[in-house]
């Protein structure tokens, strides 16, 4: 971003030093053109100062590092030193100081909100895309570490179980760590469901174990046995008549009940009458002792 300030003075280095006040920024940060020296006229009349055009051409994190620093104060917290680590197409702004707690908020939601607004400050002006990372008090480290634990440990109970778990919604980034986590894990994999800012991420196995079944609910009506008894399970229930009691029905050989039924004894197996002679007959022997 340019950022450009016209500034007279009663001489050059006046209004340079006024213009870079303006802006904020230091001397060595800026390009100074001169647009007018000061002359002076006759006998001390009609005097014409020094003209300067100061242009501070600031950097993507510099400008990050202001917006930062501007929220900050709004918040109270004016003694924040924000260290600056810049790579080729990102920076690191690592907040150190008091108070750091009510910047991270709850699960770094207010770090990440931040982060966030802090990044569309650096890339409103023209230029490839620029990745702004906000820390404070080494969360970010701790929070990686949390979430590659917290994703092995569901793989492998994934591999074992073959049931799959869906985790809390996360950002991309705490997205990427987890997706990088499962992948160590043989025979587990991951995947993202939902749409932004409820994007979660979802561990499973790549071999799922079958479901059980239930004996009795899942396998339908027991008719191969039991049929006539009401009960347990799968067993065919007899419907129960108005007194209570389940209806007699026919055998399945087509008879009638038992108590409409006229018996008629076979000869064959009907036991032989036992023989008169034998009626007085004692049922045991006299025994007799010889002296």
């Amino acid at each position: 971003m340019v950022r450009e300030i016209e500034m007279t003075g009663r001489t050059v280095d006046e209004a340079v030093t006024l213009a870079c006040e303006s802006l904020g920024v230091e001397r060595d940060d800026v390009e100074i053109e001169i647009i007018d020296l000061p002359k002076k006229g006759f006998f001390g009349l009609k005097n014409t100062p020094a003209k300067v055009k100061v242009t501070h051409k600031a950097s993507k994190s510099q400008l990050a590092v202001d917006y930062v620093t501007e929220v900050l104060g709004h918040m109270g917290l004016t003694n924040v030193k924000i260290d600056v680590k810049e790579e080729e197409e990102s920076a690191t702004l690592v907040l150190e100081g008091e108070g750091l707690g009510l910047i991270i908020g709850r699960r770094g939601e207010t770090l990440d909100a931040l982060q966030y607004l802090a990044g569309l400050v650096a890339n409103r002006g023209e230029g490839s895309y620029f990745r702004i990372t906000l820390d404070s008090g080494n969360y970010r480290e701790k929070r990686e570490k949390t979430l590659e634990q917290l994703a092995l440990k569901i793989a492998n109970t994934a591999v074992k179980t073959g049931r799959s778990t869906t985790l809390e919604p996360m950002n991309p980034y705490e997205r990427r760590i987890i997706h990088s986590a499962v992948q160590q894990v043989e025979g587990a994999t991951s995947s993202s469901i939902g749409e932004e800012p409820n994007r979660r991420v979802v561990i499973s196995s790549k071999n799922p174990r079958p479901p059980r079944y239930n004996n009795n609910r899942d396998r339908g009506p027991r008719t191969d046995r039991g049929g006539d008894r009401g009960g347990r399970g799968g067993y065919n229930k007899r419907p129960y008549n108005k007194e209570g009691r389940p209806p007699r029905r026919d055998n399945r050989d087509g008879r009638p009940p038992r108590e409409n039924r006229t018996v008629t004894p076979d000869p064959n197996k009907v036991r032989a009458n036992p023989p008169k002679e034998a009626e007085g007959a004692p049922l045991f022997g006299k025994i007799t002792l010889d002296d």
